[in-house]
């Protein structure tokens, strides 16, 4: 995926693509020290299996609600099973032994796996069908990120009707509150609560552990379902029907994404500790104790779940799960920020108010209009759909989706960077393909239901990220297309014209080798040159972080002019003051209070030339007005800015 142009200061305004950087190491990473690995593990609890963590609330009684299978021994032994070697398959053997090995420098997420596969590459072709999964993936992410809050909060407050019915009123009304407050809260930063989080998560595993285990030494029969040929008997008795039932068993396994895409948050040691040693086994003795119970107590379909518990621990169990579930919903809303912080530095969207709210961990951001967008969209989806139960119906569809293409992108990993056997290759992830295919068809069948939610907020983000990556190509190649080369332009400087005054200008520009748009209009109205003048590029890599070394370049032109280029990984804020004090080593001594910025502003406007189609016209200049400015995304003091304006036929 070649990095997209940003629009910086001079068409699109001052970022240049990157070239591809050279492969990272895969598996890399250093192992975390020993002292550490607790409490990593236990943050990993708190942030990374919130999702799947919180699946018990629903997924056996979606299970039947909907199929029409019959609450029978074998038709509950086989969910059991299919849930149980979901949760093997998809999440252990696929995310947490093989795709977590295909890290960009310690980094997860269907972003850096698509920057690997698309190092591995060399056709266009190839290429370009990876960058278009690899937005796709992020497309049905932020369908995930709407739907995950309000089914796992709405869901835990359903429990209020186990205590009593007379609360059934409330509970809609009860989880808009607590939604709400998420969503404010979210300015503050997860890091205050942060600490609160992997106990409440290891609580809340422990519990899950102890319900289930309570039943299954009750009722041990049940561990029969371990033998996956009930699963197969499933669909020799139903065929179809079980077929739909694929459709309810995939909530087992939401959120396994999250166990790759956080993988540089912790590191792959302690996620893989916390889910082998506790999260796994905790999830089968729930599910095995709520398959135990619907044996032997088939009236608890209602809620198996909060039947698990003795009626004196229900409301607690209410409050402990309303908590998981809001832990679930505030890892989700993160990622959904850090996944477009990424996308807004590679260039797949606009520049927007991005605020740091630790000084310590790079990930906790918070992004306004993303947060309320988010509110809005949560807060439709549970007046609109009312109960979990509805919502269910709406829920897997973009998570299948996602799954499926994390095993594409990871096929071409493992045949192009880690030189394994196309035979193994095509043994291997066609297997793993199958069972996503299935889960995700399977899905799909829920699209009249509900279904098409998330894939039309997929569709809609699909459309706005090509549009701005596509319309940002476009504009950079209008603009530079009779760009002056910058070494014909040095050659007719002169000691006399123009005439230079004291102080330094720094003019930004997508490319280095030819004069910034902004400088000639300088020249062409105000008739001057500052004594030095410095052309500077920003690029955004595809890796997280650049190293020192090659994070400035400094270069001599002659005649007071230098081209400076700096480079960022896109994990990093473009923080250009800063970044400009590490030319002192390299003999450019820039004071801030004698620089002045000149910044290119374009005004785009429709053209009936080729280009854009033209319904996307309209959308990528919106887009551009939304855009934030370069002065505040690029952290260059407001008083030190001078923009000159263009038009510019897009």
């Amino acid at each position: 995926m070649d990095s997209a142009n940003q629009q910086t200061g001079d068409g699109p305004n001052g970022a240049a693509p990157a070239p591809n950087p050279a492969p990272s190491s895969t598996p890399s990473g250093h192992p975390p020290q020993a002292n550490r690995m607790p409490a990593l593990v236990l943050g990993a609890l708190g942030v990374v299996y919130g999702d799947i963590g919180t699946s018990p609330l629903y997924t056996m009684r979606e299970s039947f609600t909907h199929t029409g299978l019959p609450l029978d021994e074998p038709t509950i032994l086989g969910i059991l099973s299919l849930a149980t070697w979901a949760l093997i398959i998809v999440v252990t053997l696929k995310y947490v032994l093989l795709v977590m090995r295909a890290d960009n420098k310690g980094e997860g997420g269907v972003l850096a796996l698509g920057t690997l596969a698309h190092r591995g590459l060399s056709s266009k072709a190839g290429n370009r069908a990876i960058m278009a999964l690899a937005i796709l993936g992020m497309a049905l992410f932020y369908g995930d990120s709407l739907i995950t809050p309000a089914i796992s909060v709405l869901s835990a407050v359903e429990g209020l009707k186990v205590v009593t019915p007379a609360l059934s009123p409330y509970i809609v009304p009860i989880t808009l509150a607590v939604l709400t407050l998420l969503f404010l809260f979210q300015r503050q930063g997860t890091g205050r609560v942060g600490i609160f989080f992997g106990p409440i998560m290891g609580v809340w595993f422990i519990t899950l552990a102890v319900l289930g285990l309570m039943q299954v030494l009750h009722w041990p029969d049940v561990l029969r379902a371990f033998n996956p040929l009930y699963g197969a008997a499933l669909f020799v008795d139903h065929g179809w029907v079980a077929f739909l039932t694929l459709g309810a068993v995939v909530l087992a396994v939401t959120g396994a994404e999250a166990l790759y895409a956080d993988m540089g948050h912790f590191g792959r040691a302690p996620i893989r500790i916390a889910w082998l040693y506790l999260v796994l086994p905790a999830l089968l003795l729930n599910y095995f104790g709520q398959g135990a119970m619907l044996l032997h107590e088939p009236e608890t379909l209602e809620n198996p779940f909060f039947h698990l518990a003795p009626d004196w621990a229900q409301l607690p169990l209410v409050l402990l799960s309303t908590a998981a579930t809001v832990i679930a919903s505030q890892a989700v809303i993160s990622g959904a920020f850090s996944l477009t912080r990424q996308a807004v530095q590679l260039g797949y969207l606009p520049r927007r108010e991005i605020r740091h709210t630790s000084e310590h961990e790079v990930g906790q951001v918070y992004i306004p209009r993303n947060n309320w967008l988010l509110l809005i969209g949560v807060v439709i989806l549970v007046i609109g759909f009312g109960s979990s139960s509805n919502l269910a119906a709406a829920y897997g569809v973009s998570v299948t989706g996602a799954m499926a293409i994390d095993t594409i992108l990871a096929a071409v990993v493992a045949w192009r960077l880690w030189r394994w056997n196309p035979l193994l290759v095509v043994a291997a992830f066609s297997m793993l393909l199958v069972v996503d295919l299935a889960l995700f068809g399977a899905t799909l069948l829920k699209v009249p239901d509900g279904g098409w939610f998330p894939l039309l907020i997929a569709a809609a983000v699909y459309t706005l990220m090509t549009t701005w990556r596509r319309g940002r190509r476009i504009l950079a190649e209008r603009l530079y297309a009779d760009a002056l080369p910058m070494d014909l332009f040095l050659q007719r400087v002169s000691p006399q014209s123009p005439q230079r005054v004291a102080g330094t200008a720094i003019f930004m520009t997508g490319n280095p080798d030819v004069v910034p748009h902004a400088l000639l209009h300088n020249i062409k109205h105000n008739r001057v040159l500052h004594e030095r003048v410095v052309v500077m590029t920003v690029i955004m890599e595809e890796v997280p972080r650049v190293s020192p070394e090659r994070a400035v370049l400094v270069e001599k032109l002659g005649k007071g002019f230098f081209r400076v280029v700096l480079r960022f990984g896109y994990l990093e804020q473009p923080h250009i003051p800063r970044a400009l004090e590490r030319c002192r080593r390299f003999g450019l001594h820039l004071d801030m209070m004698e620089t002045s910025f000149f910044l290119g502003r374009e005004t785009l406007i429709p053209s009936r030339s080729t280009g854009l189609p033209g319904w996307r016209e309209p959308a990528f200049i919106l887009l551009s007005k939304t855009a934030l400015s370069a002065t505040e995304f690029f952290c260059i003091p407001p008083g030190r800015v001078v923009e000159l304006g263009t038009q510019v036929e897009i």
